[in-house]
């Protein structure tokens, strides 16, 4: 990962994020109500954990056949992604409560989730939300050699194929997670002495994180082992749990950023960004479904990805009043607000991304 510094514009176009603030701001004045979440949200994560926890406990607890067992573990994986879209995600942006030990505990859900919270708000929080798009920096857009998700990124010849074999490869993102992602993170990030908040101690986080992987073994493997499964069904469980979650989050991830009406820009020789912070997410950024309830409350509001960007500190809850605010905005100073009418457009539309980048560069 470069470590050149990244300045953005300071330019009179900043006036487009003062008034959108001061609009979005004057809608929850008015309305007299907060910017956290609500008994909506509160419902929900009763809901996703049911989803998580309770084939789980139905598992553990009474003898079903094959096809119930491998139905349990899809629905688990539903549940894992639901937790981390909807519960964990808020959290851990402080947005889900406004008081802080509740952020804390909602937020180390991500524990039983195969991720550790101090890796994942560096990642997203800091090098996501700030460096959106931006090669070598924002780590949503690094998938390795297998995957190229950016015109700036390194071409090979595997990459021709990218459009065949990707969707089937973002099934691996949380078993990654559970097994290798985290501790090379955790050495990467201490090292690079990068944080959200207060500097952790190098021997806090180590030790936090084994102790959350302890945990996260104990629930999902050790448990079902001493309760009579054998190695092999509790393997194939956990490959089937993860893969469920792993292919609904990486590809809303990806709907939200590697899409063709999103730009992949990049600073100049001195470090500097065209656009203002704000400006930048709404070139990087791409909403879908906006008028799917379904899509909406199972994926947090990531479907807003938008208004997501712009308000990370204001739970998805609202987004879908804001957004009007956001578009109408963004419209009347001429800049693009990003969105396709449904998911099913959205998937299309990645699919022909994963083919233009998989295209070998032009040596023009």
């Amino acid at each position: 990962m470069t470590k050149q510094t990244i300045s953005f514009s300071r330019t009179d176009s900043a006036k487009f994020f003062r008034t959108l603030n001061k609009r979005v701001n004057n809608y929850f004045k008015e309305n007299n109500i907060k910017k956290t979440g609500n008994t909506k949200l509160y419902i929900k994560t009763i809901i996703m954990f049911t989803l998580l926890l309770g084939p789980l406990v139905l598992l553990l607890t009474i003898d079903m056949p094959t096809w119930l067992q491998i139905i349990s573990m899809m629905v688990i994986g539903i549940g894992m992604a639901g937790v981390g879209m909807n519960v964990m995600h808020d959290a851990n942006h402080g947005s889900f409560s406004s008081k802080k030990w509740v952020n804390k505990l909602m937020g180390s859900s991500i524990h039983i989730l195969a991720g550790n919270d101090y890796n994942w708000k560096v990642q997203h929080n800091v090098l996501h939300h700030t460096y959106t798009n931006i090669q070598g920096h924002d780590e949503d857009i690094d998938a390795g050699r297998i995957i190229r998700f950016s015109k700036h990124s390194k071409w090979l010849k595997i990459h021709q194929y990218q459009k065949y074999y990707a969707f089937f490869l973002y099934g691996l993102l949380t078993v990654n997670w559970a097994i290798t992602t985290d501790f090379k993170q955790t050495y990467v990030y201490l090292k690079r002495k990068l944080s959200y908040g207060d500097f952790p101690k190098p021997a806090t986080q180590w030790t936090k994180l084994i102790i959350g992987k302890i945990i996260y073994y104990s629930i999902w493997v050790v448990l079902p082992l001493a309760l009579g499964y054998t190695w092999w069904q509790v393997l194939i469980g956990f490959l089937i749990m993860h893969y469920t979650a792993g292919i609904i989050l990486s590809v809303i991830f990806q709907l939200a950023h590697v899409m063709p009406n999103t730009e992949m820009p990049v600073p100049d020789e001195n470090g500097n960004m065209k656009n203002t912070w704000a400006i930048h997410q709404l070139f990087t950024t791409s909403n879908f479904s906006p008028k799917s309830w379904l899509v909406e409350f199972y994926t947090g509001g990531l479907n807003r990805q938008v208004e997501h960007h712009l308000f990370s500190h204001i739970s998805h809850v609202h987004y879908k009043n804001i957004a009007k605010i956001v578009k109408e905005t963004a419209h009347e100073f001429s800049l693009p607000y990003n969105e396709y009418n449904s998911i099913w457009t959205a998937i299309a539309e990645h699919y022909k991304q994963l083919k233009v980048l998989g295209q070998k560069p032009s040596m023009a």
